[in-house]
């Protein structure tokens, strides 16, 4: 969340900056729910110190053996404490409503993020690998025909056992989806990341501390239970591994030397993003379950930004080692995410499924990373802390992630970029010995009634 003391100090700033995103939050009632928080606070002080004060004079009076002025002065000193309990509890009450609306106030976005309403004004920063292309789009089959047909996608049958926005992943295909995996893994691995293997379902807590809830509780999978004794289980599908990574550190202090930690962890993630979308109905670019490397670096303050465009740049690396051309777009204000101050999206070039804000030579972009600099937004939800030095006061963290990347979509890429004039599908050289040595995918032969023609099954 933003800090109270900048919100106090600066509201005019933050005015401006929630205006910038489009956020519609009533920044004038927060401000006066926090004033009126602040003056029973100080009311509360003021309270207790009387009656210290009470009770000082209460000891004198003993000794002096004055009873009628140390009775009034006891009788005084129980209504002060009937008054400090009512000021306390509704000073509580204030402050578990300033808590909660604080957290719907998104995060202010960094100066030099470009002005805008929505996606139709992120700029964009440059592209790569265009020089070259091994394809022409206008000769392409889109992916779900191709998975389709080389049987190594498989919707209907996810569909059937789950739902849709869900599929299966057969033979070839999940052998590349495991090939991808293990081969970001290494990339990350040679920049310095440290491999987590996280728990997939995160408490509520751990939501908020990222900025997932309360916002975006329709879209994250919620666990619930059948029997009485799970139906309390306070449990979320992750949507991310930014989510318990991040928080695995939630309110305890680093130190200075831990810094900057960087770590990765591959995860399934759950959510209703096809729900959001109800246009594309077919294929795997958007779906509830996917697989994902995350990146998610903790760092001091004054580094943050320099950070930002080195995580960039390790995201891009698995792109450049598959060959698959790509551009990288900065979101402008109205785009930003809820807890981001600056993000950076890369988005692979998929050539099938021409769209009309695609690029010059056909095709269609996909979000693969979003490179991301929260500051100290999500430290102060989730109280992620360091110490400077040993003896000095502890401060919040910058946190910052990317996809390093999502897996959906650089699927969908490399079938369609890697797609040869007979049906069949190139393995990138890079891929190759992480599939045996396998260079190209054929496709398998289907199973069932299914694969017989119209004759056949009569």
């Amino acid at each position: 969340m933003i800090d109270r003391t900048y919100l106090r100090e600066n509201p005019e700033e933050v005015r401006d900056g929630l205006e910038n995103r489009g956020a519609d939050v009533d920044l004038d009632d927060v401000i006066d729910i926090d004033e009126r928080w602040r003056e029973l606070k100080a009311r509360g002080d003021d309270l207790r110190h009387e009656r210290n004060r009470i009770t000082e004079r209460i000891g004198k009076l003993v000794a002096e053996g004055k009873q009628e002025e140390k009775d009034e002065a006891i009788e005084r000193s129980k209504e002060l404490k009937a008054e400090i309990e009512e000021v306390e509890a509704e000073a509580a009450e204030l402050g578990d409503e300033l808590r909660e609306r604080m957290l719907e106030i998104p995060q202010i976005p960094h100066e030099s993020v470009p002005l805008g309403i929505d996606e139709r004004h992120n700029v964009e920063d440059r592209r790569w690998g265009f020089d070259e292309l091994r394809v022409d789009a206008d000769e392409i089959a889109p992916h779900y025909d191709l998975g389709e047909e080389l049987d190594i996608i498989d919707e209907a049958r996810g569909a059937k056992t789950t739902g849709s926005g869900f599929y299966f992943l057969k033979g070839d295909g999940a052998r590349l989806e495991h090939a991808l995996i293990q081969f970001m893994m290494d990339i990350h691995r040679e920049q310095d990341y440290v491999d987590l293997f996280p728990p997939v379902p995160v408490k509520s807590e751990a939501m908020r501390g990222t900025g997932q809830l309360p916002k975006f509780a329709d879209d994250a999978y919620r666990l619930g239970g059948s029997n009485e004794e799970y139906d309390d289980d306070d449990l979320w599908l992750c949507p991310t591994a930014e989510v318990p990574v991040t928080n695995m550190y939630a309110d305890e202090i680093l130190l200075q030397d831990d810094l900057p930690l960087k770590h990765q962890a591959y995860t399934p993630n759950f959510r209703r993003e096809a729900g959001e979308h109800g246009t594309e109905t077919r294929g795997i670019v958007r779906v509830h379950q996917f697989n994902k490397v995350e990146l998610v670096n903790f760092v001091e303050p004054e580094e943050s930004y320099d950070r930002l465009e080195n995580l960039l740049d390790e995201a891009e690396e698995v792109l450049r080692r598959l060959g698959l051309p790509y551009r990288i777009l900065e979101l402008c204000t109205g785009d930003l995410t809820f807890a981001s101050a600056k993000t950076y999206d890369i988005e692979v070039w998929a050539p099938a499924d021409d769209m009309e804000d695609g690029p010059d030579e056909g095709g269609r972009w996909l979000e693969v990373s979003s490179a991301s600099n929260f500051e100290d937004y999500q430290a102060r939800r989730a109280g992620l802390r360091y110490r400077p030095e040993r003896h000095e006061s502890a401060e919040y963290l910058h946190t910052l992630n990317a996809s390093g990347l999502a897996l959906p979509r650089v699927m969908v890429a490399i079938l369609e970029y890697y797609q040869n004039e007979d049906g069949t599908v190139t393995i990138p050289e890079a891929l190759q010995p992480y599939m045996d040595g396998q260079e190209v995918i054929e496709g398998h032969e289907k199973v069932g009634e299914s694969a017989l023609g119209a004759g056949e099954r009569e």
